[in-house]
């Protein structure tokens, strides 16, 4: 299939990063944003025409990628033509940040054929969830600059998606992010595993798309790092093996905290189901490790899920069950 063989060896060589890379520029009212579907192909017009409308309510002027409404399969057109439509974007100067339309599978295939020169030269907020932990993941290892794990474009944008965006995005803020108040809001309380804090790089997303990307030169160092993570439709066994392929990788040994947000409709639904619950698998792995650790966050698969600055450096407090950003993440 298209854009299979640019996964060769050749490409797994890892430039260095910059001692410094510049932070992406703050959004203003007004500002022209990239929108374009790295992933799976979307639902057709009314997509597009609800990603205007999300968009240019927040004061953003949409500028959408001409293989947005594309399809090849069950993929948004080509590897090459998603990832041309990415590149463009970077290489815009009137450009200031980009949104992913959805996210499905996909954004994996196209991470050879990205421009990372362009990407590390001219930073912008990337924006987007599910999937799109695959483009999460490569910025933090091959652009180093933060990028903003929440909705994607087409995304319901609830008072908290948004205010925490906003705070990222806009305002250049450092808030705190998180607590009960979420947490109610997304349906399922939160529970600390084991208290305290921690501070490290914020890094995770999805949980199968972390796991997709073990052992590929494509993944972040998780040394020091706060384990953040989320899924959805996925069994209870399911989350077992991926957190045990994250344990035999070495990660949850290097991490310095972990928050499991939403796992939505993660639960066995038969009546003679006798297995593990979900909470029973993530003590499992989590509470022997000794580190800050909780569960429930409104992360993932929620109408209100938080907008997350991935790769930035926070303080985890599992007691009070919040993030902290450290520092602002746009300029």
């Amino acid at each position: 299939m298209a854009g299979l063989s640019a996964l060769g060896a050749a490409a797994y060589a890892t430039p260095a990063l910059p001692k410094a890379p510049r932070k992406p520029p703050r959004l203003k009212t007004g500002d022209v944003v990239g929108v374009v579907a790295p992933a799976s192909a979307i639902d057709g017009e009314d997509s597009v025409e609800r990603a205007a409308w999300w968009l240019k309510g927040m004061g953003l002027e949409p500028r959408f990628g001409p293989h947005v409404a594309g399809r090849y399969g069950y993929l948004a057109g080509t590897d090459e033509d998603r990832a041309a439509d990415l590149n463009a974007m970077y290489a815009d100067p009137a450009v200031k940040a980009v949104f992913a339309m959805r996210g499905g599978w996909g954004g994996a295939r196209i991470l050879p054929l990205l421009d990372w020169d362009a990407i590390r030269r001219n930073p912008k907020l990337l924006l987007g969830f599910s999937d799109v932990t695959a483009l999460h993941l490569a910025f933090a290892r091959r652009a180093g600059y933060a990028t903003i794990h929440g909705g994607n474009a087409t995304s319901s944008w609830r008072p908290e998606s948004w205010e925490s965006l906003w705070r990222l995005a806009f305002a250049a803020d450092v808030p705190t992010l998180g607590g009960p108040a979420g947490e109610l809001a997304s349906g399922r309380a939160g529970r600390t595993i084991r208290g305290g804090t921690a501070r490290g790089r914020l890094l995770g997303g999805n949980l199968t798309i972390v796991s997709t990307l073990m052992g590929t030169p494509w993944l972040p160092s998780f040394k020091g790092a706060i384990l953040f993570a989320e899924d959805t439709n996925e069994a209870e066994y399911r989350i077992d093996r991926m957190f045990q392929q994250l344990r035999l990788a070495g990660v949850l040994d290097d991490v310095a905290g972990v928050v499991f947000g939403q796992c939505t409709g993660c639960r066995t639904t038969e009546a003679d189901y006798n297995g593990f619950t979900l909470d029973q698998v993530i003590d499992h792995y989590l509470a022997p490790l000794g580190i800050p650790a909780f569960t429930g966050g409104n992360i993932g698969h929620v109408s209100n899920q938080l907008s997350l600055p991935s790769g930035a450096l926070v303080e985890l407090d599992a007691d009070a069950r919040t993030i902290r950003l450290l520092s602002p993440i746009v300029s």
